[in-house]
């Protein structure tokens, strides 16, 4: 993976290097952040309404049997994660991450849109396959320029901010399938003001159709989107790059009195995107590739398993639905608290030390809810919220840890390699285990799904060190 140097354009990454605060607007956070909000939302509006939906497109499915349907729209949905990572991450590295930004907001929009009309089980499973290709590839185009504009020093704060927009999307995904999936149910086995029922059957459709209409809101914003200086420059269009940067760093100005001094420059290369093979013939990147790659996909067995399937893994351990919902739904505050702490907190580590602690986080919250029992509402809700913070403590700094170890000219083409084909860890899981789970046991079930987090841990210390480091100095 080899170039030509530009010493203007390594003068201009070292001018924005320098700049130490976030210093685009921060209306872009939002854009963007509405956008996750929808691929979250997409992600676990099905954790409560599958069971809705597997009764009525799945002839004699029920409750404690809707286990055994979930793993195969989850595995094409995650699939079509892998598909749309790899087709269209290479056209963010080629034609530029803005664009690219629309084009995955439009797919996954129409695969909503689709989900809410079908009538049938294969149907479901096509369109949720839809979905996936559009979700798969916005998060590694998100992770790719979130990682170009935050400053070295908070590359993993602002995919943390960000992943607070994620968190807001699977509280309302959970909670909304909760209200118009499940019927009313004295609390605390429900929710009384739930409206699922006889009269009221097509919960799990209005889901979809607000999931398309989030989908049309982000569609909108991004337009606004400023394209990623560093990525101008491996096109050679200095010129539009230096104007961005230049308004980046009069932004700065207008918050912070001066700039420190420029940095020494690094010597960059040109090019309009490297292929999968340049990244896998060179011997640094393919190891950084492997290594992350066996991490996200063990790591997705327990973050799909659980943020998917509690609802669904919960049922099939004797919980009624409503209870196994509500559950799930507390579990979605957690998520909030750890995205906010994630935000605070996520770079005073290396990226690789949040694993095990989440690891930990993730067992313990677990075993409180197999040892609470059914019924015993108070118990399995914090252990629900422990769940939901150390399965997701670890995800936004991982997601910038692994945009980090690839350079600009594959940026995007890289984290989908590791990010996107690890999705398929979190279908093969579910696909596996869901089945054994009535046989399993409560505290069995829940130390496999942290086992594998125990796993994913250990194979991400042998990752490269990034914090606070410039992009083109850890990869350049």
């Amino acid at each position: 993976m080899t170039g030509v140097s530009s010493s203007r354009a390594a003068a201009l990454i070292a001018r924005q290097d320098r700049i130490p605060i976030w210093s685009l607007s921060y209306l872009f956070i939002g854009i963007i952040g509405i956008g996750f909000l929808f691929t979250f939302f997409d992600i676990f509006d099905i954790n409560v309404s599958f069971i809705q939906t597997c009764e009525q497109l799945v002839a004699g499915c029920t409750p404690p049997t809707s286990s055994n349907y979930l793993g195969l729209p989850l595995l094409l949905n995650l699939s079509g994660y892998v598909v749309g990572a790899l087709i269209l991450s290479p056209l963010a590295d080629r034609f530029g991450r803005r664009d690219m930004l629309l084009v995955t907001l439009i797919i996954t929009g129409l695969g909503s849109l689709y989900n809410a009309l079908v009538t049938d089980y294969v149907n479901f499973i096509i369109a949720r396959t839809i979905t996936g290709i559009g979700v798969g590839a916005d998060l590694a185009l998100v992770a790719t320029y979130i990682s170009e504009v935050a400053p070295n020093n908070g590359r993993a704060k602002y995919t943390s901010l960000i992943f607070i927009m994620s968190s807001l999307g699977s509280f309302l995904g959970i909670w909304l399938g909760l209200i118009l999936t499940t019927p009313a149910t004295p609390f605390p086995f429900g929710l009384p003001f739930a409206v699922a029922g006889p009269s009221f059957e097509s919960g799990w459709r209005w889901m979809y159709g607000v999931g398309a209409l989030l989908a049309l809101v982000g569609i909108l914003l991004r337009f606004q989107l400023p394209e990623s200086p560093r990525w101008l420059i491996t096109q050679n269009r200095i010129d539009l790059a230096e104007e961005i940067v230049t308004e980046m760093e009069q932004r700065a100005l207008r918050r912070i009195s001066d700039l420190p001094p420029v940095g020494s420059e690094i010597a960059l290369h040109e090019g309009k995107g490297a292929s999968y093979m340049d990244i896998l013939r060179d011997p640094v990147y393919l190891r950084r590739t492997i290594i992350l790659f066996l991490m996200w996909f063990v790591s997705f067995i327990t973050v799909y398993g659980i943020g998917a399937g509690l609802t669904v893994v919960l049922t099939s351990l004797k919980y009624l639905p409503p209870e196994a919902g509500l559950i799930a739904a507390i579990g979605t505050f957690g998520f909030i608290a750890v995205a906010v702490f994630d935000y605070y907190y996520g770079e005073i580590l290396e990226r690789k030390y949040w694993l095990p602690i989440a690891a930990v986080l993730t067992i313990i919250g677990g075993l409180i809810i197999a040892l609470s029992g059914t019924g015993n509402l108070a118990g399995a809700a914090i252990g629900s919220i422990i769940l939901f913070i150390g399965f997701n403590l670890f995800v936004p700094m991982c997601w910038a840890w692994s945009a980090e170890n690839y350079p600009t000219r594959a940026r995007a083409s890289g984290f989908a390699l590791v990010d996107g084909i690890g999705h398929l860890g979190g279908g093969v899981g579910i696909l596996v285990i869901a089945p054994l789970i009535p046989k399993l046991g409560p505290v069995i079930t829940f130390l496999v799904f942290g086992g594998f987090l125990v796993v994913a841990a250990a194979i991400a210390q042998l990752g490269t060190a990034t914090r606070d480091r410039r992009l083109d100095e850890v990869s350049p």
